[in-house]
């Protein structure tokens, strides 16, 4: 008795393959999934969430500041916080008096001059010390000291090799961005692969050309983001630059109103100085984004 074969089923035969169907989760899980994400290690803040968690906290100091000085009785004195409004009086009374604007333009030259000046010397200064180790050993025992000595410190030695004018003020400003600086392009220059300056080299590239070509390009990003570190640096230290023979300035002003004991003066400036400060920071991050375009996003 012979067995028939059955025939192999044909693609009609098959059954459609079942389409994904999306799991819905209930309101409580999909409200905890919500929050995981929000609070996730390292990720983005979505886009809907940027703008309240911006401002909640500055709301929430202001708000604080109110509470403790405004009213008939304060309950912090004047004389130690002065309130919102006695500071809003401080900043209009600069301005109409035309104090304000010339002071800001006075160190923010003082800051640009030293900022330039610290990076002509501090980049190849950094990019020979880390391309080359003996260059290295020869300059760090002289350069390491420096990050660890107060800058206020030299103010004497400065007064006396450049007097208590302009230059010492910009030498100063000089200062406390350079022994920043110099570190910061020495580990850019090192952070570079390997493998890319050696296919250079092997590519017949002379050493100088592995610097201006490989080098230079792969760190200058990093370089780049370090000058808003430098720059809040630079508004750290104006008002000791320009505590010594104060003529102008913010730092002045800021000095002026503390031995005056006017301390909605002295909020002022700090304010402005802060003010002044992230905007100089919003446009360095701005022409970062211009030059490296090409840099993959966090």
């Amino acid at each position: 008795m012979g067995v028939e074969a059955v025939p192999p089923p044909g693609p009609s035969s098959k059954p459609p393959p079942a389409e994904p169907q999306q799991v819905k989760l209930p309101p409580e899980r999909a409200r905890a999934h919500s929050r995981e994400s929000l609070w996730s290690l390292r990720k983005a803040l979505p886009r809907r969430y940027r703008v309240p968690f911006a401002i909640a906290m500055p709301a929430a100091v202001i708000l604080t500041w109110c509470v403790l000085t405004l009213g008939s009785n304060p309950i912090v004195s004047p004389l130690f916080l002065p309130s919102p409004i006695q500071v809003l009086q401080a900043t209009l009374a600069m301005i109409f008096e035309h104090t304000l604007f010339p002071a800001i333009w006075a160190s923010t030259l003082r800051i640009l001059i030293s900022f330039v000046a610290a990076a002509v010397v501090a980049l190849p200064l950094g990019i020979f010390m880390g391309a080359f180790e003996p260059f290295n050993r020869l300059m760090e025992p002289v350069m390491a000291p420096l990050r660890y000595m107060p800058i206020s410190a030299f103010i004497p030695l400065l007064i006396l090799w450049f007097g208590i004018y302009e230059k010492q003020k910009i030498a100063f400003l000089f200062l406390g961005v350079f022994v920043y600086l110099l570190p910061v392009v020495v580990t850019a220059i090192r952070a570079v692969p390997e493998e890319l300056v050696q296919t250079a080299l092997t590519l017949g590239a002379t050493k100088f050309q592995v610097i201006r070509t490989v080098l230079l390009p792969s760190a200058l990003p990093e370089i780049f983001d370090s000058f808003r570190v430098m720059n809040a640096i630079s508004w750290t230290y104006v008002i000791l630059a320009e505590a010594v023979n104060p003529e102008h300035g913010l730092g002045y002003m800021v000095e002026l109103a503390r031995t005056h004991q006017k301390a909605s003066w002295s909020f002022a400036g700090l304010i402005v100085i802060g003010g002044i400060g992230l905007l100089t920071d919003l446009i360095i991050r701005s022409l970062s984004s211009v030059f490296f375009r090409w840099r993959e996003g966090p």
